[in-house]
C-alpha cells in the first residue's frame, strides 16, 4: 500500500557489541532496514532478540559498534548537543514504561511546552501555546485544564502514555518509534492507543516503527513486518507474506505462541 515511496530513515551493517572477551554479546548483528516515509513497520522478536537494542541505536541513543545510518538520505550526524536536537525533532519514541518516561520533578505543563519551543514556538503568545496543548491534549481524550498544575505521577498509566502521545502530536516529527507502547495498559486502552497512533499516522504522515513481542498487533497495524531472532532478522516482508505465510520456523512458533479462541488450548507445557 505504502511501499516504495521515499526512504527516511535507513541502516547499513548496523551492529552492536555489549562486553567484550568471554562476556562479549552480540546484541545486533549486521541489520539492514529502510523505513519509508508513512509506512507502519513491525519490529517482531521475543525479549532479547535485539529489537529494542536496534531502536535504541535508530533513535540515537546507543553508539552503533559498527555500521552506517543515513537519515533523509544523508548520512547521520549527531556529533553535537545541537545536532541531536535537530535530529530528536524529526524522530521520537513511546516507550514501554510510561512511569520512567517522564521527569517526576516536572508538571505536565512544562512536558508539554517543551515540545512547543522544540518545534521553534518559544515566542508565541501564551494564549496561543495553551490553545496548542489543549488542542493535543483533546486529541488524546485528554482535558488539559484537568492536567494544568499537575505532575505526571498523578495520572494512571494509561493517561501517561495518552499525555505522550500529546507531546508527539506536538511535535510531529517524521518519525515515531513506539517500544511495547501497550503492553502496560488494559486492552480497552490499548486499542484506544492504538487507534489514535494510526489517526497521527494517517494526519501528518508519520513512518510508525512498532518494537513488539506481539505478533498480532504486527499483523494488525503494519505494512512491513521484519522478525529478529539473536540480532539479526530472519523473516521480513509485507504483513500478509510474513505472518499468512511464514517461511522460517522461529516466525511458526511466534505465531503458535498466539492463543486461538476456537482452538482448544494445550496446557500441558504451562
Amino acid at each position: 500500500m505504502l511501499h516504495k515511496k521515499t526512504i527516511c530513515l535507513s541502516a547499513s551493517g548496523l551492529t552492536k557489541v555489549f562486553g567484550s572477551g568471554r562476556t562479549k554479546t552480540v546484541a545486533v548483528d549486521h541489520v539492514d532496514i529502510n523505513l519509508y516515509e508513512g509506512e507502519v513497520v513491525s519490529i517482531v522478536g521475543e525479549s532479547g532478540s535485539g529489537k529494542t537494542t536496534l531502536a535504541k541505536m535508530l533513535l540515537g541513543l546507543l553508539t552503533p559498534t559498527e555500521g552506517e545510518i543515513h537519515f533523509q538520505g544523508k548520512k547521520r550526524d549527531i556529533s553535537t548537543h545541537r545536532k541531536q536536537r535537530e535530529y530528536w525533532k524529526n524522530i521520537q519514541a513511546i516507550f514501554q514504561d510510561p512511569f520512567s518516561s517522564y521527569n517526576i520533578f516536572r508538571k505536565i505543563d512544562s512536558v508539554l511546552l517543551d515540545c512547543i519551543n522544540m518545534r521553534g514556538g518559544r515566542n508565541l503568545p501564551h494564549e496561543q501555546k495553551v490553545e496548542m496543548m489543549t488542542e493535543a491534549c483533546s486529541f488524546v481524550n485528554l482535558k488539559f485544564d484537568e492536567l494544568t498544575n499537575k505532575y505526571p505521577f498523578e495520572l494512571s498509566g494509561g493517561q501517561m502514555q495518552r499525555l505522550m502521545i500529546a507531546r508527539i502530536f506536538l511535535l510531529n516529527p517524521k518519525i515515531l518509534m513506539a517500544d511495547e507502547p501497550t503492553s502496560m495498559i488494559d486492552a480497552c486502552s490499548r486499542a484506544t492507543i492504538l487507534d489514535m497512533l494510526m489517526q497521527l499516522r494517517n494526519e501528518i504522515g508519520m513512518t510508525v516503527v512498532f518494537i513488539t513481542h506481539d505478533i498480532g498487533l504486527a499483523y494488525y497495524v503494519s505494512d512491513t513486518v521484519y522478525i529478529m531472532e539473536h540480532g539479526v532478522f530472519v523473516e521480513s516482508g509485507t504483513a500478509d507474506e510474513v505472518i499468512l505465510h511464514p517461511r522460517e520456523a522461529y516466525t511458526k512458533r511466534l505465531l503458535n505462541d498466539v492463543p486461538k479462541i476456537y482452538e482448544e488450548w494445550d496446557l500441558s507445557t504451562v
